[in-house]
């Protein structure tokens, strides 16, 4: 006989976590705590390569295009992977990649050649790709399909803490603080002290990632001793080749999430990515300072990745996310007009609304699917190029106009998007078709 649970909340967490799922639930929810240090030590990374490569803000801002191009690319075999395999290979195989990704940084620096560590970061993004293409419908999937994006949200809300890690290493670590005006620069150029100055600070960012890729590599080991249960969607299916990529053109809300998720992601990366020089450019603080400030708008994300996860018991998720991207709109657009203090605060706390955007755009534009799952959230993963696009674009407008403020307008039009997703494109319903 089956055994009756009596307990509210215990029948809330069955929903939540089913019984037996919990040390999988807490691997993969750690995988969402690791990514995000990479994700987030690009934003420092933007900055230091400005000073040791002496490249443009556009330049810089390649970074973020070689990061997010590798998530592009290697989404779709992930998910075929994952089809014939099961979530748990693209996630070891993901780890795999990751580790590798932030060992190659060794080399890149002892080359010290620009383009070399964006090939490395170009690994770990592909890494990266496999695990978010596996572990977001794992855990939207692990449990009561009603309560997929409040799951999905608590996980990601580790995925914060992962960024204020990251940023906080980057600050502490890869900056010197050493910050040369153009004076000093031409008496070590004299000196010939400017070229192992340079060098220094390259190899400032070697040790981080080697740390993050021999923690990546331990939990991979630990990961594959675990069993792992099927999720609904992998006992429906039966047979790995079921579904396909044409069935997905039937479900108009799930195309809408792809265009919402590539423009939020956009917003989100190009938000953080230039903060830390518009923290610079408006208010002239140094380089560890600005990096503090990224760190506590990272902060301000995390409160508001579990302050979201809170609400959703409340209000529906398309709802609250329709209200945030309002605040962000309005947030955004003091940002733009009013650089400075106020504008500097204005995008600090942006990070908060912006907060349940992804998990909830990518629990929406699953729901329904059924066996068509997997391959649906590859190409939600494969939105994420967003970041590759949009932040070069504000580098773009920040060095035609001279203002970083103005850039701000990019992520503003994304949140104008996200706004009409959540009030609109969510609640789109499947086109129906004849079958044989």
């Amino acid at each position: 006989m089956a055994h009756t649970v009596s307990n509210p909340n215990a029948r809330l967490s069955a929903r939540l976590i089913p019984a037996g799922a919990m040390v999988p639930f807490i691997l993969v929810t750690s995988l969402f705590f690791l990514w995000a240090m990479p994700n987030n030590l690009n934003d420092v990374l933007i900055r230091q390569f400005m000073k040791s490569f002496e490249v443009s803000r556009f330049q810089a801002g390649l970074v973020q295009s070689a990061f997010y191009f590798g998530y592009f690319l290697l989404a779709a075999p992930a998910a075929l992977l994952m089809r014939r395999f099961g979530y748990k290979s693209g996630i070891i195989a993901g780890l795999a990649l990751m580790g590798c990704g932030c060992f190659l940084f060794w080399p890149a620096a002892l080359i010290g050649r620009y383009s070399f560590f964006l090939g490395a970061l170009f690994v770990i993004a592909s890494g990266l790709s496999f695990l978010e293409t596996a572990a977001n419908p794992f855990i939207a999937q692990l449990g009561d399909p009603e309560d997929s994006a409040r799951r999905l949200n608590i996980a990601q809300a580790f995925n914060p803490l992962g960024a204020i890690t990251g940023a906080l290493i980057g600050t502490r670590f890869i900056f010197s603080g050493i910050e040369l005006k153009p004076d000093q620069v031409a008496a070590m150029q004299a000196a010939h002290t400017y070229a192992p100055y340079l060098r220094a600070e390259t190899l400032r960012v070697v040790t981080p990632y080697l740390a993050i890729g021999t923690i990546v590599f331990a939990l991979a080991l630990v990961i594959w001793r675990v069993p792992f249960p099927a999720v609904a969607v992998e006992s429906i299916e039966g047979v790995p080749g079921k579904g396909g990529y044409l069935e997905l053109l039937r479900y108009p809300h799930y195309l809408t999430a792809i265009a919402a998720q590539f423009m939020y992601v956009g917003a989100q990366v190009g938000t953080w990515s230039y903060f830390i020089q518009y923290v610079q450019d408006s208010v002239h603080r140094p380089e560890k300072i600005a990096g503090y400030f990224l760190t506590g708008t990272l902060a301000a994300f995390g409160i508001g990745r579990f302050a979201s996860a809170a609400l959703m018991r409340f209000i529906h998720p398309g709802k609250l996310m329709g209200i945030y991207s309002i605040a962000n709109i309005c947030l955004l657009a003091v940002g733009v007009l009013h650089p400075g203090w106020i504008g500097l605060w204005a995008i600090f706390l942006s990070s908060f609304f912006m907060s349940v955007m992804f998990p909830t755009i990518f629990a929406l534009g699953l729901e329904g699917l059924a066996e068509n799952t997997k391959i649906a959230s590859s190409l939600l993963v494969m939105a994420i190029i967003g970041g590759a696009v949009l932040t070069p674009l504000m580098g773009i407008i920040s060095q035609k106009t001279g203002s970083i403020a103005l850039a701000y307008l990019v992520p503003l039009g994304g949140y104008i998007f996200v706004l009409a997703y959540a009030f609109w494109g969510c609640n789109l319903r499947p086109r129906l078709h004849a079958r044989a």
